[in-house]
């Protein structure tokens, strides 16, 4: 191997080791090119023995690779020694640049560590620079470092082992294993990022695959989806513009997809749900609105918004789910229809009538009621409450009006005796007269059939708007606003006329009477004093008739 005094000899080890350097860069993965290097040693630099200490990812060394001896290298490929055996042998012996040689009279304490190690056995040197079997020789390998930068990271040891010349290397054999091993260290880091970029791309290629997977998968969940789907543009001047429809909801809305893109959902929504409709697109979440069909007609949904959010940008997308609740929302307002309505009749009933009515009184007297109240007190008797009765307590905000009930319209009723031109919440009392002959003459059928004839009859008589209730058994009650005194008696007297035509029951034609009390309601009163006060009246008007004008026929 050393043969300084004939330069060309350097020149065709320098060719060889050209060639196995270019070996190392052209293998094709990371173990081809550990095993390259470790050949390349025996082949080019002229050692019987090389292996090749890789560092693993956790520190300690493992032999990839080795040449020379396939005995020795079944029986140490594979085997690990640990970091700190490692760093200690590093840093023992001889320092020939990067390069460290151990001498046998040193080497001999690292006979029991944990570093894989071949022994050879041979005779003892006879001359200062003669190889000992148990000298040791190593070539650290580092990463490329940065220029100006400070020492790349170790990542692996070159061993050799038993020059065939039988000498240890000299100058120009230091070199050369120096330089190997520096380039080795380049054609394993190189090897080390190509299986990384190998991994990567699988991995990636994997993920691209599982995303076009999943976008497989979400297109057939979203076109084939037994329900309304769509995705509508967040933010920006497009706000809620609609991108992508199923067939689902096309069907629902009798719209076609292309007609779709041309709207947002707030185009399609009722006027009335609109509010609901902006809170539920900025929060996410559920609503139930109606939302528009081709036809003019609207259907009720169940709306559910999930915001697609992008890691960079923020939220992005509206994906809308459209359930068709139609049914439900008929047997929900069936169900209150019935729990407000008269089963017999279909009119408001007792409850809703209660409800109606209260929901145009208040509990407060009129201003004149306070101001009255007021003036009279005693300023010197202090900051006392004056008792309006009905255990209302009234106490006057300094900064308020009087009147709490901003949005309410006192509700008052005409003066009695005159008519000044007030017009008031009418509430007329009807109770039948005779109804009960014909029940115990023609039988309950024939009477249902009377009370369903005088609901509609009343309900006829009067006003959009007006209320008529069966308040039970032969009773009725008709709230009409916005009346006089005098038009409230012409309204009884016209419903008391439509009503005594004969009705046919059951095959016959049966007649009934009616009889009205007028009442008014004015804020101040509960729906029951109202109710009582036109119920008093009707007995009033009941008992001032005779007997046979009660009824005709």
């Amino acid at each position: 191997m050393e043969t300084e005094s004939e330069p060309y000899v350097r020149l065709a080890s320098l060719r060889q080791l050209h060639q196995v350097m270019a070996d190392m860069n052209t293998a094709r993965s990371l173990a081809d090119t550990l095993q390259t290097v470790a050949d390349g040693v025996v082949t080019a630099l002229g050692y019987e023995l090389a292996c090749v200490n890789l560092v693993r990812a956790d520190g300690d060394l493992v032999v990839a690779a080795f040449a020379g001896n396939p005995a020795a290298e079944a029986l140490i490929t594979g085997r690990v020694g640990s970091r700190e055996s490692w760093e200690r042998r590093l840093t023992m012996g001889e320092h020939w640049g990067d390069l460290v040689f151990i001498p046998h009279t040193e080497g001999w304490i690292l006979d029991d560590d944990d570093v894989p190690q071949w022994y050879t056995d041979g005779p003892a040197p006879r001359f200062e620079d003669e190889w000992h079997p148990s000298d040791r020789l190593f070539a650290p390998m580092y990463t490329p470092s940065v220029p100006g930068g400070s020492g790349g990271e170790l990542i692996g040891v070159l061993s050799v082992d038993r020059p065939r010349n039988g000498r240890r290397p000299g100058a120009w054999g230091r070199e050369a294993l120096q330089m190997y091993a520096f380039q080795a260290a380049i054609a394993i880091s190189n090897a080390r990022l190509r299986a990384n970029m190998q991994r990567a791309l699988v991995r990636l290629e994997r993920e691209q695959q599982a995303l076009r997977a999943s976008e497989e998968s979400f297109r057939q969940a979203f076109e084939y989806a037994p329900s309304g789907m769509a995705i509508a543009e967040m933010g920006g001047d497009q706000h809620g513009r609609i991108l992508r429809t199923n067939d689902a909801l096309c069907r629902l809305l009798g719209r076609p997809a292309s007609a779709m893109r041309r709207y947002s959902f707030s185009d399609l929504v009722h006027p009335e749900d609109i509010g609901t409709l902006l809170r539920t697109s900025a929060e996410g979440g559920r609503a139930e609105l109606r939302l528009g069909r081709r036809d003019g007609t609207y259907v009720w949904v169940s709306l559910r918004n999930s915001v697609v959010a992008d890691a960079a940008d923020g939220p992005r997308f509206l994906l809308t789910h459209v359930e068709d609740i139609e049914e439900r929302k008929r047997r929900e307002l069936q169900l209150a229809h019935r729990a407000s309505h008269d089963s017999l009749t279909g009119l408001p009933n007792s409850a809703e009538l209660r409800s109606r009515l209260s929901s145009r009184l208040c509990r407060r007297p009129a201003h004149a009621a306070l101001d009255e109240a007021f003036a009279s007190h005693d300023a010197a008797s202090g900051p006392a409450v004056p008792d309006l009765g009905d255990g209302f307590d009234y106490r006057p905000d300094p900064v308020e009006s009087y009147d709490g009930y901003d949005h309410h319209v006192h509700t008052v009723a005409p003066e009695e005796g005159h008519d000044d031109g007030t017009k008031g919440l009418a509430v007329l009392f009807c109770d039948l007269d005779g109804f009960k002959s014909i029940n115990d003459r023609f039988g309950h059928n024939a009477g249902d059939a009377v009370l369903i004839e005088v609901a509609r009859r009343l309900s006829r008589g009067v006003r959009d708007g007006d209320t008529v209730a069966r308040l039970g058994g032969d009773e009725f009650v008709i709230l009409a606003d916005g009346l006089g005194r005098a038009d409230a008696q012409d309204l009884a007297v016209r419903l008391r006329n439509e009503i005594i035509q004969p009705i046919r029951a059951e095959g016959r034609a049966v007649r009934v009477g009616a009889s009205f009390g007028i009442g008014w309601a004015h804020c101040g009163m509960t729906a029951d004093e109202v109710l009582k006060s036109a119920d008093e009246r009707m007995y009033v008007e009941k008992r001032s008739r005779p007997k046979q004008h009660r009824r005709a026929g």
